[in-house]
């Protein structure tokens, strides 16, 4: 009798804890509802996120409706045509190729770039500030080194160096070269982050339970800086996409019969262009303006969600 009774005490004890743990984990609301709760709380973020999102997906798709080398071929008799046409929506240019090709065209390439350069340079700036941050000693002393070299190179003359010197490069090429010498900001940002996580409470439980270094790496102190990654990822793309329009601009950038967004607004060096032609090289200038301020209302809104997903956390 006192058996069967200890028993039905020990699973309603175990059902109850089951049953608690169950409430807790529906009460506590999914990363993802968090973000949509945010985003769904800041009119303008939302917005931009539609903005940004069907931007990418409409120009994505247009291109590869767009024959590019046809569509690069001189056209004499649209020169300059005015835009607002049947045939040339926002107008030709000084070679009667329509501007609006161009535009869906080059924003592919300038945004692809971007993207690209964004994922390498992310990615590595990351976890060099990571492993620098947390192993700290002579390692942390070594890799500092090597970022003190890189930074007292001329990044932007470097650049111009090797596209110079590759003899025939497209948009890869110039999204790996990028990606050698756009990764150390990040790297140094993640790593001071990981100098003071590393001090805290729980990276001293872990290391005297004998949890794997790379466990504790990246398990327990990326998680927790997650809300500076993404901020700082999110302002690194809204740079990267100004990077590449930057040197395509100054004709060191994307081949010159490629289309970009930098090679379309290098079409204002022309005076005439400023004041009389402006269909050549406005609509480029406008699309970076906007993209560039709703890629930041986006990552103010990622950060706050990270912020919160993280206060859960530690409430749970």
């Amino acid at each position: 009798m006192a058996e069967n009774f200890e028993q039905h005490s020990d699973v309603s004890a175990a059902d109850l804890a089951r049953l608690t743990q169950e409430a807790q984990a529906e009460a506590t609301p999914s990363t993802a509802k968090i973000i949509w709760s945010e985003f769904k709380a800041d009119k303008p973020a939302m917005a931009a996120l539609i903005i940004i999102v069907g931007f990418i997906v409409f120009v994505m798709i247009g291109a590869l409706f767009i024959n590019t080398p046809k569509m690069m071929e001189t056209n004499i008799m649209a020169y300059f045509n005015q835009p607002f046409t049947s045939d040339f929506w926002l107008g030709a240019d000084s070679g009667g190729r329509s501007v609006a090709k161009q535009l869906i065209v080059g924003s592919r390439n300038s945004i692809g770039i971007a993207i690209g350069l964004t994922a390498i340079s992310s990615t590595f700036g990351i976890c060099w500030g990571l492993i620098s941050g947390y192993f700290n000693g002579y390692i942390d002393w070594g890799m500092q080194r090597i970022y003190d070299f890189m930074m007292m190179l001329p990044m932007t003359m470097m650049i111009i160096v090797l596209v110079t010197i590759i003899p025939h490069y497209n948009s890869v090429t110039l999204t790996l070269i990028f990606s050698i010498f756009y990764w150390e900001g990040t790297s140094r940002l993640i790593r001071s982050r990981t100098l003071a996580e590393s001090e805290k409470d729980y990276v001293a439980a872990s290391r005297t339970s004998g949890t794997n270094h790379w466990k504790i790496i990246f398990r327990e102190i990326m998680p927790n800086i997650s809300s500076l990654i993404i901020v700082d990822c999110t302002l690194s793309f809204a740079e990267n996409i100004g990077v590449e329009t930057g040197l395509s601009y100054l004709g060191f950038g994307l081949p010159s019969q490629t289309p970009s967004l930098g090679t379309m607004i290098a079409n204002a060096n022309d005076p005439n262009n400023i004041t009389q032609y402006w269909w050549t090289w406005l609509p480029a200038a406008l699309e970076i303006i906007i993209l560039c301020l709703s890629i930041s209302y986006v990552g103010q809104v990622l950060r706050r969600s990270a912020d919160a997903s993280q206060r859960q956390g530690s409430i749970n």
